[in-house]
């Protein structure tokens, strides 16, 4: 990725972005006072720069997916390897390699447990060349960061933030709010076109309707209609990719939380006011929490932990991890990045 650096303007198309990753250039431009070709242009040099796109993704547990936070200790020599090898994967995100060079972390989407006559991706993991242990902790509920990392979200006012977002009547809630783990609940169906569509929009959220409709056979009256249907039932949403760094906070750590099930609210309360946290999670395993935070320094690392996760009550024990780099973010490589690591070493297990 070139060198860049990140202006007031660029900040607050970041911040626009977020909160719609397809807002039309011309209302970010009324928005923030200034021609719709020069935002269009700042989006596209960043773009063509690899330091932002906006992806599409999809809420696994609106579709009866399982989200994995995955912890891979291996040979020193196999980590590289075995980070291209995932990141080729349709179904892994937030592929890092740990400072100390013999541990990466990533999620991983899979069905739920069962007998369909395939050897299970941690079967397949476990038995990758290099690969010393694998452990898997099973995503409960996010807890924070599902709507955008605060720390990229304060370039824009009240005022133009209304601009960009009119406020809309809520909708009558249901006198029992329906919740997207409770199992009795209907999921939508999703049919080839809208698998198509997901894909797409997957790979470039902002991808105009002619290409959405090319992509997925259907009309551009129809992808756009089925776009706003599957918004607003939760299955879809649109995450800007941006380094943290360009920022100011080049520090990124992981964080294992213990705590007892009396003190979870309290944490995950907590965790979801914090401006360091970029994603927090409930999950399976030794730890309950899962966080990733971004922050300006190894000290500001340490301050967080000792001043603000230790006011939260309830947290018995913390492991922590630096991570090295990002092989993968949210979405999946971008084709100019996927072509670079196409000749990459193959695998045994974990490609296939």
């Amino acid at each position: 990725m070139e060198s860049v650096t990140l202006d007031a303007l660029d900040r607050r198309l970041v911040h626009a972005l977020q909160l719609d990753g397809r807002l039309p250039f011309s209302r970010i431009a009324a928005a923030v006072g200034v021609p719709e070709r020069t935002v269009a242009r700042r989006y596209h040099r960043l773009r063509s720069r690899l330091a932002l796109r906006v992806v599409g993704l999809v809420d696994g547990r609106r579709t009866g997916m399982l989200d994995w936070i995955v912890r891979v200790r291996c040979a020193p020599e196999a980590v590289e390897t075995l980070a291209v090898l995932l990141a080729r994967r349709d179904d892994t995100s937030w592929i890092a390699p740990l400072v100390g060079g013999t541990e990466l972390t990533c999620m991983i989407r899979t069905p739920p447990p069962g007998d369909d006559g395939r050897r299970p991706f941690f079967e397949q993991l476990a038995r990758t060349a290099g690969v010393r242990e694998v452990r898997a902790a099973c995503v409960l509920r996010p807890v924070a960061g599902v709507g955008g990392w605060a720390g990229r979200m304060d370039a824009l006012g009240e005022a133009e933030q209304c601009l960009l977002l009119p406020p809309r009547p809520a909708p009558t809630a249901p006198a029992h709010p329906a919740d997207p783990t409770d199992q009795t609940e209907a999921l939508p169906v999703l049919s080839p076109a809208d698998s198509a569509l997901l894909r797409a929009l997957a790979q470039d959220g902002r991808a105009d309707l002619r290409q959405l409709a090319s992509a997925s056979g259907c009309s551009e009256s129809t992808v756009r209609r089925r776009i706003g249907q599957l918004r607003d039932s939760g299955v879809l949403a649109f995450e800007v990719e941006i380094d943290p760094a360009l920022f100011g906070y080049p520090i990124e750590a992981l964080l294992w939380l213990d705590v007892p099930p009396a003190g979870l609210r309290t944490v995950a309360e907590g965790l979801a006011g914090h401006r360091q946290v970029a994603f927090a999670a409930l999950t399976t395993g030794p730890s309950s929490v899962f966080v990733m935070v971004e922050c300006r320094s190894v000290s500001g690392l340490h301050a967080y932990v000792t001043d603000e996760l230790a006011a939260l009550h309830g947290i018995t024990r913390i492991e922590s991890a630096v991570t090295q780099r990002r092989t993968k973010r949210a979405g999946p490589l971008p084709a100019t990045l996927a072509e670079k690591r196409a000749g990459a070493p193959s695998g045994r297990a974990a490609a296939q």
